[in-house]
């Protein structure tokens, strides 16, 4: 028999033509032989490969037999192709066996689509823990860890073979790594600080909660994170760290070119392209690079002796993987230093909810400042509704800029760039009726309307609608007030109250990453806020009241670390920094005046214990057709009764569209919560993979949406 070679992917693997085909969707045993005198590998004939399917019934290995023509090729972790169930499917081959425990004659595999063993046993067995905790698929995993393919560049880098021993305590790999003295760290004006490097730096694995001061200049927090991953290196390790998105990358990736060779940084963000980040996760792959800095995808990141894991303000919703299984980048990282044994770096402005958890356990500690040091270091915050302010000003309450918050914009444009921080992007996000002050809903799908400018008309937020003739039908009033000021609008008023000055926005798809130091107001929504070379001179934290009242469990949390991530771009106090807060006096105002973050995310943790709330305990979300998800948390409850495991449910609710009549009710999109603790999450979690695997072989009801740890849905 003669090979067919694969013309199409570039790759000079022999391909193996359709002998069989594996009809059995379900069982996934064939039913018909292999065809005759084809000769299968003398040594472990049998691959077992993971299918690429996010059908959750097939989410184990399957059984196929290896030719003679791919016995060099077919080597644990290369891309494969297969036949199942009629069609050709990719997948991975996960190892090489003897024998088969499955019955029947086995089909061959169609095609090594790659010889570069892109899965890693370490991915492997990390993709397995992350699909377990989530109740989700090995396969969906994969897809974040695996990039796609980029034939020709497989071309350039050999066979990674056997992986590299560590170097020696204190060596210097590749050109070496620029270590600062420990007077001049930014970590020696933490406690614990020092010890943390020095313990990483000896080849230990030390897990630490950092809270930085600074978010800009030598002291901020990406020249911190440089430093530990420099340490991790030097010891001969290589070192994992995740960013929320583009612009802290660059950040991060600057600060390490000062301490690190070059070729020793890989960079792993799907924004880049595919091809950029195939060539990194080559280079990665094949030891050629030690440390991998990047975006959610980066956690996977197939770093060789890995000694240190470390994520960039982890309370950032861009953590959250949008596809199933919906991982969150920090459990994925606690995973993999739990599983690898390397050093785990939680690091933020401010703390969240979850990383206060672990606190409180024991599992990481704390790296903070004293107070003395944070006195020094952070800038004076103002809060226009106290007492003092309300004497001075009676309207502060009511106004959105008052009066200390002009004043501090006034006084921070002499020193150089003041900040103002807005909750809303666009113009007038939302409008109301002059008249009964009750929302303008577009007529077409009562979807909110909003104002794109100064002379523009409204339009419908959701399909674009124009709405020149609106009236209310509440009270028949055609006038249009705004609901909401957004970021153009602002600037537009503080430009005409500043005249002459230069003005800045950032926000939407036009978001800067840097200001220079000159003279400018920089209106920004918040989480875009650009970095200042020298720091803001003052900043402006407005719309406090809007953000804090969102109906959501994590508005206050969420509040807390917008406010400390722009504070923290803010000159220290002593050199005129300054801070002004427009909200009512609460907890969450007085941790940002305390300068507390952990004192916050202790409070909030306490609260939440009490209530029996996320993240004290655990929580899962079944969405879907009412039947669909009535049928199947009746047989999660049903399972779970049996092992004497009980469950605190809320609902089913219904989503929208509300009022459907009787006979359309088994339709209707309703959502169920499941809460459960920590102690019994592993059983819990088991039989809810199972009864959804369960629910997609039987095809009984339409599927369900599975989620856990939904920081959403609450």
């Amino acid at each position: 028999m003669v090979a067919d070679r694969s013309v199409q992917s570039g790759s000079d693997v022999p391909v193996i033509p359709k002998q069989a085909v594996q009809p059995s969707l379900l069982q996934g045993f064939p039913a018909r032989k292999l065809a005759a005198g084809l000769p299968l590998a003398s040594h472990l004939p049998v691959a077992r490969v993971l299918v690429e399917s996010s059908l959750p019934h097939l989410d184990r290995p399957f059984d196929y037999a290896v030719p003679s023509a791919l016995d060099q090729a077919a080597q644990p972790g290369v891309r494969v192709k297969v036949s199942f169930s009629g069609q050709d499917l990719g997948g991975y081959l996960l190892e090489r066996v003897a024998e088969s425990d499955a019955g029947g004659t086995l089909v061959p595999l169609a095609k090594v689509v790659s010889p570069v063993p892109v899965l890693t046993p370490a991915v492997r067995e990390l993709a397995g823990a992350v699909a377990a905790r989530y109740a989700g698929t090995v396969s969906d995993v994969l897809r974040l860890a695996v990039p796609p393919r980029v034939a020709r560049l497989e071309k350039e880098y050999p066979d990674p073979g056997p992986q590299a021993p560590p170097l020696p305590e204190h060596a210097t790999p590749n050109g070496g790594a620029s270590l600062p003295s420990s007077g001049d760290s930014a970590w020696a004006a933490y406690r614990n600080g020092p010890a943390f490097l020095r313990h990483v730096a000896a080849g230990g694995s030390p897990r630490a909660a950092l809270n930085p001061l600074q978010g800009f200049g030598p002291g901020g927090w990406p020249g911190m994170l440089a430093e530990a991953a420099a340490a991790a290196y030097a010891s001969g390790r290589g070192a994992v760290l995740v960013v929320p998105d583009y612009r802290d990358l660059d950040r991060l990736e600057a600060a390490l070119a000062g301490l690190l060779p070059a070729a020793a940084v890989a960079r792993l963000a799907a924004d880049d392209g595919p091809t950029p980040r195939y060539r990194n996760f080559l280079r990665l792959l094949a030891g050629e690079a030690r440390v991998a800095i990047g975006t959610r995808s980066a956690a996977f990141a197939p770093v060789r002796n890995l000694g240190l894991v470390a994520c960039w303000d982890d309370g950032d919703d861009l953590h959250i993987e949008q596809r199933a299984p919906y991982a969150h980048v920090r459990e994925v990282l606690l995973l993999r230093a739990e599983q690898e044994g390397a050093a785990c770096l939680l690091a933020g402005h401010a703390r969240s909810t979850e990383v206060q958890r672990l606190v409180d356990a024991g599992w990481v500690l704390p790296v903070e400042s004293d107070r003395p040091a944070v006195r020094r270091t952070v800038p004076r915050v103002v809060n226009t509704a106290d007492s003092f302010e309300q004497e001075r000003d009676p309207l502060a309450l009511v106004a959105r800029l008052p009066g200390a918050a002009w004043r501090a914009a006034k006084d921070g444009l002499e020193r150089g760039p003041v900040l103002v921080q807005v909750a809303r992007a666009g113009y007038a996000p939302s409008l109301a009726c002059e008249t009964c002050r009750e929302p303008a809903r577009c007529p077409a799908c009562k979807g909110p309307l909003a104002l794109g400018g100064t002379s523009a008309m409204p339009q419908c937020r959701w399909c674009s609608t124009p709405a020149p003739d609106w009236k209310c039908p509440h009270c028949g009033g055609r006038r249009i007030r705004k609901g909401a000021t957004g970021v153009l609008r602002t600037a537009e008023e503080l430009g005409r109250a500043f005249p002459g000055t230069t003005v800045i926005t950032s926000s939407g798809d036009q978001v800067k990453a840097t200001v220079s130091a000159g003279k400018a107001l920089v209106v920004a929504t918040v989480g875009a806020e650009p970095v200042a070379d020298a720091g803001y001179a003052a900043a402006l934290l407005l719309d406090g009241d809007s953000l804090l009242r969102r109906e959501s469990l994590r508005a206050g949390e969420d509040t807390v670390r917008r406010w400390f991530n722009a504070a923290a771009l803010v000159r220290p106090g002593a050199d005129g920094g300054l801070v002004v807060v427009t909200a009512a006096d609460t907890a969450a105002v007085g941790a940002l005046l305390r300068w507390d973050p952990a004192g916050y995310a202790q409070r909030e943790l306490s609260l939440r214990s009490e209530l029996q709330l996320p993240p004290a305990v655990r929580l899962a979300s079944v969405t879907g057709p009412r039947a669909a998800v009535e049928h199947y948390t009746g047989a999660v409850e049903a399972e779970l009764g049996t092992a004497g495991v009980s469950l605190r449910t809320a609902g089913p609710a219904p989503l929208l569209p509300v009022g459907l009549p009787p006979e359309r009710r088994s339709a209707e999109e309703v959502r169920t919560l499941l809460f459960f603790p920590f102690t019994q999450a592993a059983v819990v979690v088991r039989v809810l993979r199972a009864a959804r695997a369960a629910a997609a072989a039987k095809r009984l009801t339409e599927p369900v949406q599975l989620r856990l740890d939904g920081v959403d849905v609450l």
